[in-house]
């Protein structure tokens, strides 16, 4: 979500968009006591900005900021500003009954709501949202986000300086390993666990699995690696610099994408995949959810039936038995990204819909 909010506003500005930007700054340890002041100031400038008619239009990057819609809504419109919130799926869907009485609310004091996929536009219109207030636009990713011309070769070698060569490598050829890998907060619903138990035991001995990030299932991940016998091929690497990261895609074969259903915490989009693809790197992904509009099957990658390990394991080891076939899809997953994720499409749409519903505005008053 912060991705997100960031990169928009660089778009929204290279459109030529007179922006505004509130922003909150702080380190994760101090976000939710510092959340709370940055929400009460912002009610306070975006009350007093529509008074004195310096705004047109306020565009919240969440359905955390919008919470303020309700409190901002009758003098938005008594001063013709309208208002719209990016939705990005669990900050809509968050199983809590207080705030689950909160989202209609919210819905209804907005002028247009942008999820950031289908699946997540469907879970809007369960809670409330009127379906012409829905306008579906996807994420995108900057081009200049990782822009370095490292071959995997060259990337793989940094990787392993970094954190150590895979176990029992140690002198032979590093570009024989199969290095899946993935990235995202360690949580239930991205699926590591289950694909460390599921999947990773069905591929062949030289497959090995190494993920970037933190959260709450890191223990639960060695432990299912240790349960599988597969401890040695799981390499937990913590949070990771945008250097790192990078170079974690250019050594990589492919992205793995392998998440479950859990109430209340859908994937709404996942980024992720497009920084991958953008270092070349195809996803091999369930089809569930918001992930389904980012993995076009044999475009940028293959969609899975999310718990199906044989699936899964068929689905990687048709990208790695020909060299050449990881090769073509690398190419095509780069070109595809480019192609259909730019921020530059998405930041015009939102100003599109955005003055749309000002124009009505004005024409109602």
């Amino acid at each position: 979500m912060q991705r997100v909010a960031v990169d928009l506003h660089n778009a929204l500005l290279e459109c030529d968009a007179r922006v505004k930007p509130l922003i909150l700054r702080t380190s994760w340890r101090w976000t939710h006591v510092r959340t709370s002041l940055f929400l009460g100031s912002s009610l306070f400038r975006i009350a007093a900005a529509a008074k004195r008619g310096k705004v047109d239009a306020v565009l919240f990057s969440s359905m955390v900021t919008a919470s303020l819609a309700p409190l901002l809504q009758r003098t938005l419109r008594k001063h013709g500003v309208v208002s719209g919130a990016i939705v990005h799926g669990r900050d809509a869907t968050l199983l809590s009954a207080p705030y689950q009485l909160l989202v209609p609310r919210i819905f209804a004091a907005l002028d247009a709501v942008f999820p950031v996929s289908r699946a997540t536009g469907t879970a809007c219109l369960e809670r409330g949202l009127e379906a012409e207030k829905l306008h579906v636009v996807p994420n995108g990713v900057s081009p200049d986000r990782f822009a370095s011309d490292w071959s995997r070769a060259t990337a793989r070698t940094m990787l392993f300086e970094r954190f150590g060569p895979p176990e029992n490598t140690a002198g032979k050829n590093s570009g024989r390993v199969l290095l899946l890998c993935s990235a995202g907060r360690q949580v239930k619903r991205k699926g590591f666990v289950w694909f460390v138990e599921q999947v990773l035991p069905r591929l062949p001995e030289d497959a090995q699995y190494w993920l970037a990030g933190e959260g709450p299932e890191a223990e639960r991940i060695l432990h299912a690696a240790e349960q599988s016998g597969v401890a040695h091929r799981v390499r937990l690497l913590g949070r990771l610099s945008d250097r790192e990261l990078e170079g974690m895609y250019r050594a990589a074969d492919l992205f793995i994408m392998p998440n479950v259903p859990v109430p209340g915490d859908m994937e709404g989009f996942g980024i992720v995949m497009l920084e991958a693809g953008l270092c070349g790197l195809p996803a091999v992904a369930a089809n569930l959810e918001g992930i389904a509009d980012v993995i076009e099957d044999g475009k940028n990658g293959r969609l899975v039936r999310s718990g199906d390990a044989e699936a899964f394991s068929e689905a990687i080891l048709g990208y790695c038995r020909e060299p050449e076939t990881l090769d073509e899809a690398s190419r095509r997953t780069v070109s595809h990204v480019l192609e259909h994720f730019g921020w530059n499409t998405a930041a015009e749409k939102y100003l599109r819909i955005l003055r749309a519903c000002s124009s009505r505005r004005r024409a109602v008053a």
